[in-house]
């Protein structure tokens, strides 16, 4: 029986949801096509129907995963997004995670089509940390921006250093611990004038 063209759409976004969250578990390398057809409750025959290679679909469903963290982000100011981001529960969950820890490390070996869209996709965390131009200090488009470059590169890393450790390993917990304070303290420091915090540093 021939399906509309609602459906397939619909069974083509059911295989890039399923891709996104066994890529971001297993990793690329780790995730065959036969398999990841069959969690999304389909033969392997209807892929190529769908994406033209796997690295069609790795793209896709990195734009996916990409796209579930910065809905996530949008609204939500810094220091609460470090809290959330640089936790326990955030590291244990890898498979709805953050895409950029989970696939960042195995998107540099992939092709560039893949790390174009990781490129995208941290254009969009950053607009997503400073959605006006501005941080919440006023501070300029450029200074906005390195400062939520500087926050996505050290969230991310925390969670990728930890998930290196074993899981029930202390210092998996210490490095999120210790990551998670030192970016709250620079961003709590950010975020007073100038003389307050030369006052606060012992400054004169």
């Amino acid at each position: 029986m021939k399906i509309t063209k609602a459906q397939a759409q619909a069974n083509r976004e059911r295989v890039v949801e399923t891709a996104s969250k066994l890529f971001r578990e297993r990793g690329y390398d780790g995730v065959g096509v036969a398999d990841l057809m069959a969690a999304a409750g389909f033969t392997h025959g209807g892929f190529y129907k769908q994406f033209r290679s796997k690295a069609d679909l790795m793209a896709e469903s990195a734009a996916c995963g990409i796209a579930q963290t910065v809905a996530l982000s949008a609204g939500v100011e810094a220091p609460e997004f470090v809290r959330y981001y640089v936790s326990r529960e955030h590291r244990d969950t890898r498979a709805t995670g953050c895409t950029m820890a989970a696939l960042g490390g195995d998107a540099a070996r992939q092709p560039e089509a893949v790390r174009a869209t990781f490129a995208a996709g941290i254009e969009s965390l950053l607009a997503a940390l400073s959605p006006d131009g501005t941080a919440s200090d006023g501070a300029d488009p450029a200074q906005a921006r390195a400062r939520a470059l500087d926050i996505l590169a050290h969230t991310v890393g925390a969670i990728i250093m930890s998930r290196a450790c074993p899981d029930d390993s202390p210092l998996a917990d210490e490095i999120l611990a210790v990551c998670r304070d030192e970016i709250l303290a620079s961003l709590s420091q950010s975020a007073k004038s100038p003389v307050q915090a030369r006052v606060d540093s012992g400054g004169a």
